[in-house]
């Protein structure tokens, strides 16, 4: 039978089930990835196991996103987090040596292999072809510790490309069409896999950009074939050995399928605020830009940075416009320095900034008031920048770079006509620099590590188990395609609160309803009525950790987003969805809700939820595993595996 490459990838891993789209499996994790945002939590959970050593073939811990230090908070996190990896052979990758996506497709990526990261963006290791997962932190706390991957076998959509890009068009314009045809709900339960002869003409890193922003079409995870391309990326990474061949077999079929003619785009821009709200680039040009941010978690490349750095070489940064660079890695900046990109920056009257994901998870780099920000960034939710009612957009470097120079939103074809095309490549050999990272120790040394944390780093809640009846009050009622930023927001204020989940608990929802926490606290048993693709966005299980801790025992919406959904199991909170999406308009903030026979009837595998508000009884469906059922009864996943370990 002729496979697609992502059944050959879930074949080789498959641990449990059978690969029938909707239905549980279980694979085997290669490589866990967590960021310092997650990581912290993840770590701590980690630990709670008592396992003296990471099970993973690989486990990489990143400081990338809480660089700022305004206080005592994020140094202590920091060195919590270089203690844990260094007693637990985890590689530590330091404060300003780049972004967790980049580094790891540079220094660790390898074909065909698993990765499980606590962060949605990691599928930027379709760049290498590997299948990467976004997961909270307790999912890939638990594949740390030797446990396979718990999740719904998903369907894959082809994309066939054919052609190749025009100049002045890149990845970033691949994906951004994607999000223009399929929404941010096109990808939910899909791995999207890109084949045909298009393929051939993108570079690893363009590959990497669409694999990234795939998690903006709620897709479970993207690939790429493993080709020339993939090895002249590993080669000039001193990483050749790590290459095979790897590709769809010829004439395999799909669950879904789609074709884009590469040829045939143009600059595209999401406009403010959601990545879906896509246009070309001349439909809204001429808007007036007061800040432009090129880099962070995608886009930040060397080929994306010194693409800028041409275009911005002669040029000047046009008054009243902030232009910042955010380098996804320390070896991007540096190859771009030996290449003489920096100086072109700083003659432009471009800001240069550590590598991190600063401005993209709101840690500095907010716009003033009624601003409009142009950020080759992943996401534009509203407030996510740090600032209320902000207008973002997101575009590729080369839109960005252009409407840097022209002071308004700029189709960058309109650059062309004065300057040739830069056509920037990856380099064939690049300046290597591992000193960044902290390699594993010794197990007889890393056992004599001493783990150290500060007065933020708080210990896990005790979460108890599901009781047989739930009666529960309404606590807020929310309409559709509510994010992870919205119940848990990001930022230099909230971020560093990751560790201590009774001070982030203080801000759950506050963007939306800050009197959330009160009254949450005061109703007891809570519940929360949504949309659809409720908690889309970030895999941050802390909106999910700190609802629980407020009270918030059931969600019950019309479709949830997969990461969001699966972290609410894992702390117990049960994840309802109406029968009938209409009787959503039964419920009001306030009223009291009951659940008759809950623990019984999720016990008994019964997959129909009858709920009684206002004396009416409606209908909720529970789609969720026998294994997840049980984690549900058990009060949360932790719970569940301190139970079975005995």
């Amino acid at each position: 039978m002729k496979k697609n490459l992502t059944t050959k990838i879930l074949e080789a891993h498959l641990v449990e089930g059978t690969l029938v789209p909707g239905t549980e499996i279980s694979i085997k994790i290669d490589h866990t990835l967590l960021q310092d945002a997650t990581g912290t939590m993840a770590m701590l959970e980690f630990i709670a196991m008592g396992l003296p050593r990471v099970k993973v073939d690989l486990a990489a811990q990143y400081i990338d996103h809480n660089l700022l230090q305004t206080d005592y908070k994020n140094a202590d996190d920091h060195t919590f987090l270089t203690s844990a990896a260094m007693k637990f052979g985890v590689y530590l990758s330091r404060p300003g040596n780049g972004v967790s996506h980049q580094v790891h497709l540079e220094r660790f990526g390898v074909p065909g292999f698993t990765l499980l990261g606590a962060d949605s963006h990691s599928p930027t290791a379709a760049g290498l072809s590997v299948l990467a997962i976004g997961a909270g932190g307790l999912d890939v706390a638990l594949a740390m510790a030797g446990h396979p991957f718990n999740l719904p076998c998903p369907k894959v959509m082809g994309i066939k490309l054919t052609g190749s890009l025009p100049d002045w068009v890149s990845g970033k314009d691949v994906i951004l069409e994607m999000l223009r045809r399929h929404t941010v709900k096109g990808g939910i339960g899909k791995v999207i896999e890109y084949y045909g002869p298009g393929v051939a003409s993108l570079s690893a890193t363009d590959r990497a950009t669409i694999g990234n922003m795939g998690a903006e079409l709620g897709a479970t995870s993207s690939i790429f074939p493993s080709d020339e391309l993939t090895r002249r990326f590993l080669v000039s990474q001193g990483r050749g050995e790590s290459w095979l061949p790897l590709a769809a077999d010829e004439g395999a079929g799909y669950d879904e399928y789609d074709e884009i003619d590469l040829s045939s785009l143009e600059p595209l821009i999401a406009c403010p605020s959601s990545p879906d709200n896509v246009v070309p680039v001349r439909e809204v040009a001429g808007i007036k830009v007061d800040q432009v941010i090129v880099g962070s978690s995608v886009n930040s490349s060397y080929r994306d940075l010194m693409t800028v750095c041409r275009i911005m070489e002669g040029n000047r940064v046009a008054p009243g416009v902030h232009f910042h660079v955010n380098p996804g890695s320390r070896q991007a900046l540096e190859n771009v320095a030996q290449d003489g990109g920096v100086l072109m920056l700083l003659m432009a009257g471009v800001s240069i900034h550590q590598s991190g994901c600063l401005g993209c998870i709101g840690m500095g780099q907010a716009p003033g008031t009624d601003q409009v920000s142009l950020r080759t960034f992943p996401r534009n939710f509203p407030g996510r920048s740090g600032t209320k009612g902000d207008k973002v957009y997101l575009c590729s470097p080369e839109t960005a770079a252009a409407s840097g120079i022209h002071g308004v939103i700029t189709d960058p074809r309109d650059v062309g006509k004065v300057k040739s095309y830069p056509a920037v490549q990856n380099p064939d050999t690049y300046l290597l620099d591992d000193s960044g990272i902290i390699f594993p120790l010794p197990l007889e040394e890393s056992a004599a590590v001493e783990i150290k944390t500060g007065p933020n780093i708080v210990p896990f809640p005790d979460f108890e188990a599901l009781p047989d009846i739930l009666d529960a009050g309404v606590v807020i009622v929310l309409g559709d395609n509510i994010t992870t930023d919205h119940i848990m927001p990001a930022g230099n204020k909230v971020l560093p609160l990751r560790s201590n989940i009774p001070a982030i608990s203080e801000h759950v929802f506050e963007q939306v309803d800050a009197d959330f926490p009160v009254r949450a606290r005061a109703t007891g048993n809570g519940i929360v009525i949504a949309g659809e693709n409720y908690g889309q966005g970030s895999s941050r299980e802390h909106a999910a950790i700190a609802p629980r801790y407020l009270g918030i025992r059931a969600k019950i919406v019309k479709s949830f987003a997969r990461i969001h959904k699966a972290n609410l199991v894992n702390f117990g909170i049960v994840p309802l969805v109406f029968k009938h999406p209409a009787d959503m308009e039964l419920f009001a903030q306030g009223d009291q809700v009951s659940f008759p026979d809950l623990r019984r009837l999720i016990e008994s595998g019964a997959g129909e939820i009858p709920v009684v508000v206002n004396g009416r009884k409606i209908i909720t469906v529970l789609e969720i595993s026998d294994r997840q059922r049980r984690e549900l009864l058990a009060g949360g996943t932790l719970n569940f595996v301190k139970q079975n370990q005995g």
